[in-house]
């Protein structure tokens, strides 16, 4: 489903981000990757979702050659991913609700299909109460499961979860990665870029190491090693 061949990402001669990077993601995996920051993780994301361009090398996801998307072409693409992010980026002024149908409303999606789709998701993540909920009336723990409905909304094969539990307490952390794992369990492909060595040790999934740009380990039941 996802494929780096030997990607590089060079910003100039004393900055490169990613070197030689070249591996796999099955669908229905679960994937860590990990690494220290500055490793180069956020940059394998920023890659796959299209926001940058290799300096070299071949990205698949898919049908699609990520590295040759224009950007006219980038939207429909980006409708088979879901991304969540550290800092939720939910929209203040709309309620839970809105902020979930508006990735649809702004997909083109008709006003019936949203009124079907967003409860469901909603409940899927827990939060079938909140709906009217502003994000200021919101746990951290429920602002997150909202970003998830919201990037869950258009049923992506791929759900990227990019540090999802770097702004929560030790609870909220594990009620998101347990949604995460249920997510992963319904069938969709999981990616989570994560610096917390407790989180991926007790998964016993697949982990990337990441350390200044390279891949220094793929271990398909692995820990997080310090390097």
């Amino acid at each position: 489903m996802i494929a780096f061949q030997n990607v590089f990402k060079i910003y100039n001669s004393h900055s490169v981000a990613l070197e030689d990077i070249a591996f796999q993601v099955s669908p229905g995996e679960f994937i860590s990757l990990v690494g220290r920051s500055g490793a180069g993780k956020s940059t394998v994301i920023r890659l796959l979702i299209g926001e940058e361009k290799p300096t070299k090398g071949r990205i698949f996801f898919g049908q699609y050659e990520v590295n040759k998307l224009t950007d006219r072409e980038l939207p429909a693409f980006r409708r088979h991913v879901g991304v969540v992010f550290q800092d939720f980026r939910l929209l203040p002024m709309k309620s839970a609700y809105e902020n979930v149908a508006f990735a649809l409303e702004v997909a083109g999606r008709p006003q019936r299909e949203i009124s079907d789709l967003v409860p469901q998701v909603l409940d899927m993540v827990g939060l079938g109460d909140k709906g009217k909920n502003f994000p200021h009336e919101l746990s951290g723990g429920e602002k997150q499961r909202v970003a998830i409905a919201r990037a869950m909304v258009h049923r992506p094969e791929v759900i990227i979860a990019d540090e999802p539990t770097g702004n929560l307490d030790p609870f909220h952390t594990m009620e998101i990665i347990n949604l995460l794992l249920k997510i992963n369990q319904l069938g969709t492909t999981l990616v989570l870029a994560t610096h917390n060595k407790d989180i991926v040790n007790g998964l016993n999934k697949r982990v990337i190491t990441l350390d200044h740009g390279r891949i220094i380990r793929d271990e398909e039941k692995g820990k997080y090693i310090l390097v």
